[in-house]
Protein backbone atom coordinates (compact mmCIF):
# COMPACT_ATOMS: atom_id res chain seq x y z
CA UNK A 1 0.00 0.00 0.00
CA UNK A 2 1.37 2.88 -0.95
CA UNK A 3 2.32 5.82 2.32
CA UNK A 4 -0.69 8.36 1.22
CA UNK A 5 -3.48 4.98 1.30
CA UNK A 6 -2.02 4.43 4.78
CA UNK A 7 -2.54 7.71 5.55
CA UNK A 8 -5.84 8.37 5.05
CA UNK A 9 -6.74 5.03 6.58
CA UNK A 10 -4.47 5.84 9.88
CA UNK A 11 -6.83 8.37 10.64
CA UNK A 12 -9.67 6.61 10.17
CA UNK A 13 -9.06 3.92 12.30
CA UNK A 14 -7.33 6.71 14.81
CA UNK A 15 -11.49 7.92 14.73
CA UNK A 16 -12.66 4.74 14.95
CA UNK A 17 -10.93 3.22 18.06
CA UNK A 18 -9.99 6.22 20.11
CA UNK A 19 -6.65 4.10 21.73
CA UNK A 20 -5.94 4.79 24.92
CA UNK A 21 -2.11 6.17 25.55
CA UNK A 22 -0.27 5.26 29.05
CA UNK A 23 2.25 7.82 30.08
CA UNK A 24 4.73 7.94 32.22
CA UNK A 25 6.48 11.63 31.00
CA UNK A 26 7.97 14.28 31.67
CA UNK A 27 6.20 16.72 34.49
CA UNK A 28 7.57 19.63 32.81
CA UNK A 29 5.53 19.10 29.38
CA UNK A 30 2.52 16.12 31.02
CA UNK A 31 -0.29 17.99 30.59
CA UNK A 32 0.72 19.20 26.93
CA UNK A 33 1.19 15.94 26.04
CA UNK A 34 -2.59 14.41 27.57
CA UNK A 35 -4.10 18.05 25.40
CA UNK A 36 -2.35 16.67 22.25
CA UNK A 37 -3.09 13.39 22.45
CA UNK A 38 -6.61 14.24 23.20
CA UNK A 39 -6.87 16.93 20.30
CA UNK A 40 -5.74 14.15 17.78
CA UNK A 41 -8.85 11.79 18.73
CA UNK A 42 -6.91 9.46 21.44
CA UNK A 43 -7.29 9.27 25.04
CA UNK A 44 -4.16 9.81 27.39
CA UNK A 45 -3.73 8.58 30.82
CA UNK A 46 -0.77 9.54 33.04
CA UNK A 47 0.29 7.41 36.09
CA UNK A 48 3.95 6.38 37.14
CA UNK A 49 3.01 4.26 40.25
CA UNK A 50 4.68 1.20 40.09
CA UNK A 51 2.83 -0.77 41.87
CA UNK A 52 -0.48 -0.49 39.46
CA UNK A 53 1.42 -1.16 36.38
CA UNK A 54 0.16 -4.12 35.38
CA UNK A 55 -3.30 -3.40 35.83
CA UNK A 56 -2.96 0.18 34.40
CA UNK A 57 -1.37 -0.73 31.08
CA UNK A 58 -3.08 -3.75 30.51
CA UNK A 59 -5.96 -0.95 29.85
CA UNK A 60 -3.70 0.71 27.63
CA UNK A 61 -3.23 0.20 23.60
CA UNK A 62 -0.16 2.10 23.65
CA UNK A 63 2.60 3.30 26.48
CA UNK A 64 5.07 6.25 25.97
CA UNK A 65 8.40 6.68 28.34
CA UNK A 66 10.04 9.71 28.46
CA UNK A 67 12.74 10.41 30.69
CA UNK A 68 12.62 13.86 30.82
CA UNK A 69 12.01 14.31 34.58
CA UNK A 70 12.81 10.88 35.14
CA UNK A 71 14.38 9.65 38.50
CA UNK A 72 14.64 6.37 40.21
CA UNK A 73 11.29 5.83 41.55
CA UNK A 74 9.77 6.29 37.78
CA UNK A 75 12.61 4.49 36.22
CA UNK A 76 11.34 1.40 37.97
CA UNK A 77 8.02 2.20 37.09
CA UNK A 78 8.75 2.28 33.33
CA UNK A 79 10.68 -0.92 33.74
CA UNK A 80 7.97 -2.78 35.14
CA UNK A 81 5.22 -0.72 32.51
CA UNK A 82 7.32 -1.84 29.73
CA UNK A 83 7.89 -5.12 30.57
CA UNK A 84 3.70 -6.01 30.60
CA UNK A 85 3.46 -3.95 27.46
CA UNK A 86 5.88 -5.88 25.60
CA UNK A 87 4.34 -9.24 27.39
CA UNK A 88 0.64 -8.01 26.02
CA UNK A 89 1.65 -7.08 22.74
CA UNK A 90 1.41 -3.27 23.59
CA UNK A 91 3.36 -0.73 21.31
CA UNK A 92 5.98 1.33 23.14
CA UNK A 93 7.43 4.73 22.61
CA UNK A 94 10.67 6.18 23.70
CA UNK A 95 11.31 9.77 24.18
CA UNK A 96 15.11 9.43 25.84
CA UNK A 97 15.33 13.06 26.33
CA UNK A 98 18.48 14.48 27.26
CA UNK A 99 19.96 11.30 27.44
CA UNK A 100 23.42 12.78 27.03
CA UNK A 101 23.48 15.13 29.67
CA UNK A 102 24.27 13.02 33.01
CA UNK A 103 25.38 9.61 33.96
CA UNK A 104 22.09 8.80 35.46
CA UNK A 105 20.04 9.21 32.10
CA UNK A 106 22.68 7.19 30.37
CA UNK A 107 22.69 4.48 32.82
CA UNK A 108 18.96 4.74 32.94
CA UNK A 109 18.18 4.91 29.30
CA UNK A 110 20.52 2.08 28.91
CA UNK A 111 18.16 -0.16 31.50
CA UNK A 112 15.34 0.69 29.39
CA UNK A 113 16.72 -0.38 25.93
CA UNK A 114 18.39 -3.66 27.72
CA UNK A 115 14.77 -4.92 29.26
CA UNK A 116 11.87 -3.44 26.64
CA UNK A 117 11.99 -4.25 22.64
CA UNK A 118 10.84 -0.59 21.98
CA UNK A 119 8.13 0.05 18.80
CA UNK A 120 9.45 3.72 17.63
CA UNK A 121 12.53 5.59 19.72
CA UNK A 122 12.07 9.49 18.92
CA UNK A 123 15.03 12.11 20.07
CA UNK A 124 17.11 14.99 18.63
CA UNK A 125 20.08 14.58 16.81
CA UNK A 126 22.43 14.75 19.97
CA UNK A 127 20.31 12.47 21.95
CA UNK A 128 20.06 10.07 18.73
CA UNK A 129 24.31 10.36 18.77
CA UNK A 130 24.39 9.35 22.37
CA UNK A 131 22.66 6.30 21.87
CA UNK A 132 24.32 5.53 19.09
CA UNK A 133 27.96 5.66 21.13
CA UNK A 134 28.60 9.20 19.01
CA UNK A 135 30.15 12.15 20.58
CA UNK A 136 26.97 14.59 20.55
CA UNK A 137 26.72 18.78 21.52
CA UNK A 138 23.64 19.23 23.50
CA UNK A 139 22.32 22.29 26.01
CA UNK A 140 21.12 20.63 28.72
CA UNK A 141 17.95 18.40 27.38
CA UNK A 142 18.85 20.62 23.88
CA UNK A 143 20.68 19.66 20.80
CA UNK A 144 23.26 21.48 19.64
CA UNK A 145 24.39 19.19 16.86
CA UNK A 146 24.62 19.85 13.44
CA UNK A 147 25.78 17.51 10.35
CA UNK A 148 24.78 15.35 7.22
CA UNK A 149 25.14 11.96 8.75
CA UNK A 150 21.44 11.74 10.03
CA UNK A 151 20.32 9.76 7.97
CA UNK A 152 23.22 7.30 8.80
CA UNK A 153 22.75 7.44 12.36
CA UNK A 154 18.77 6.91 12.02
CA UNK A 155 19.85 3.91 9.83
CA UNK A 156 22.27 2.44 12.12
CA UNK A 157 20.33 2.40 15.23
CA UNK A 158 17.25 1.13 13.80
CA UNK A 159 19.05 -2.23 12.76
CA UNK A 160 21.06 -2.16 16.11
CA UNK A 161 18.04 -1.70 18.17
CA UNK A 162 15.28 -3.57 15.85
CA UNK A 163 12.93 -0.70 15.89
CA UNK A 164 11.70 2.34 14.35
CA UNK A 165 14.35 5.38 15.09
CA UNK A 166 12.90 8.89 14.53
CA UNK A 167 15.32 11.56 14.55
CA UNK A 168 13.62 15.64 14.75
CA UNK A 169 15.54 18.39 13.51
CA UNK A 170 16.06 20.41 11.05
CA UNK A 171 15.12 17.75 8.92
CA UNK A 172 13.02 14.95 10.22
CA UNK A 173 13.82 11.35 9.50
CA UNK A 174 12.46 8.15 10.11
CA UNK A 175 13.55 4.76 9.63
CA UNK A 176 13.66 1.40 10.40
CA UNK A 177 16.32 -1.32 8.80
CA UNK A 178 14.15 -1.82 5.53
CA UNK A 179 12.56 1.60 4.91
CA UNK A 180 13.89 5.33 5.21
CA UNK A 181 11.55 8.73 5.25
CA UNK A 182 12.74 12.41 5.02
CA UNK A 183 10.40 14.52 6.44
CA UNK A 184 10.70 18.29 5.85
CA UNK A 185 7.98 20.26 7.61
CA UNK A 186 7.85 22.77 10.29
CA UNK A 187 8.44 26.10 11.73
CA UNK A 188 11.30 27.60 13.53
CA UNK A 189 8.47 29.18 15.93
CA UNK A 190 7.86 25.88 17.37
CA UNK A 191 11.61 25.74 18.80
CA UNK A 192 10.45 28.52 21.10
CA UNK A 193 7.71 26.31 23.06
CA UNK A 194 8.70 23.75 26.13
CA UNK A 195 7.87 20.23 25.04
CA UNK A 196 7.10 19.70 21.15
CA UNK A 197 9.36 17.31 20.98
CA UNK A 198 7.60 15.37 24.25
CA UNK A 199 4.20 16.60 22.05
CA UNK A 200 5.57 14.85 19.01
CA UNK A 201 6.21 11.13 20.68
CA UNK A 202 2.67 11.58 22.66
CA UNK A 203 1.79 11.85 19.06
CA UNK A 204 3.18 9.00 17.86
CA UNK A 205 1.88 6.77 21.24
CA UNK A 206 -1.80 7.82 19.72
CA UNK A 207 -0.87 6.74 16.22
CA UNK A 208 1.17 3.42 16.91
CA UNK A 209 -1.80 2.62 19.10
CA UNK A 210 -4.81 2.81 16.91
CA UNK A 211 -2.55 1.52 14.12
CA UNK A 212 0.18 -0.63 15.29
CA UNK A 213 1.87 0.56 12.16
CA UNK A 214 5.46 2.09 13.97
CA UNK A 215 7.10 3.33 10.69
CA UNK A 216 3.81 5.32 9.89
CA UNK A 217 2.82 6.22 13.72
CA UNK A 218 6.14 8.64 13.98
CA UNK A 219 5.68 9.99 10.42
CA UNK A 220 2.37 11.00 11.15
CA UNK A 221 3.11 11.73 15.29
CA UNK A 222 5.98 14.59 13.80
CA UNK A 223 4.48 15.67 10.42
CA UNK A 224 1.22 16.22 12.85
CA UNK A 225 3.27 18.58 15.09
CA UNK A 226 5.42 20.04 12.14
CA UNK A 227 2.34 20.67 10.01
CA UNK A 228 0.42 22.33 12.62
CA UNK A 229 3.76 24.20 13.60
CA UNK A 230 3.39 25.99 9.81
CA UNK A 231 -0.19 26.66 10.64
CA UNK A 232 -0.79 27.64 13.55
CA UNK A 233 -1.39 31.45 14.27
CA UNK A 234 1.61 33.56 15.40
CA UNK A 235 1.60 36.71 15.37
CA UNK A 236 -0.42 36.71 19.16
CA UNK A 237 3.26 35.73 20.51
CA UNK A 238 4.26 32.55 21.93
CA UNK A 239 1.75 31.58 24.67
CA UNK A 240 -1.26 32.31 21.91
CA UNK A 241 0.85 30.32 19.62
CA UNK A 242 0.68 27.29 21.80
CA UNK A 243 -2.64 27.36 22.16
CA UNK A 244 -3.34 27.75 18.64
CA UNK A 245 -0.90 25.08 17.72
CA UNK A 246 -2.73 22.85 19.96
CA UNK A 247 -6.19 23.72 18.32
CA UNK A 248 -4.45 23.16 14.97
CA UNK A 249 -3.71 19.58 15.55
CA UNK A 250 -7.28 19.04 16.93
CA UNK A 251 -8.20 19.93 13.27
CA UNK A 252 -6.07 17.83 11.75
CA UNK A 253 -7.47 14.85 9.57
CA UNK A 254 -5.96 12.52 6.93
CA UNK A 255 -6.97 15.16 3.88
CA UNK A 256 -5.18 17.97 5.58
CA UNK A 257 -1.94 16.01 6.51
CA UNK A 258 -1.74 14.65 2.32
CA UNK A 259 -2.57 17.83 1.58
CA UNK A 260 0.33 19.47 3.33
CA UNK A 261 3.15 16.96 4.25
CA UNK A 262 6.71 16.94 3.03
CA UNK A 263 7.85 13.01 2.75
CA UNK A 264 10.73 11.66 0.41
CA UNK A 265 11.60 8.03 0.47
CA UNK A 266 15.14 7.83 0.69
CA UNK A 267 15.14 3.70 0.35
Amino acid sequence: MQIEAKIKEAFEILEKRVPLVHHITNYVTVNDCANVVLAIGASPIMADEESEMEEMVSLADALVLNIGTANERTIASMLKAGSVANAKNIPVVLDPVGVGATTFRRESTQKLLDAIAFSVIRGNRAEMKTLAGREAKSSGVDSRDEGDDGINITQDLAQKLGCVIAMTGKEDIVCHAKECYTLHNGDKALQNVTGTGCMSSALIGGFVGATHDPLLSAILGISTMAIAGEIADKSKGISSFKMALIDTIGVMNGSLMLEKIEIKQIF
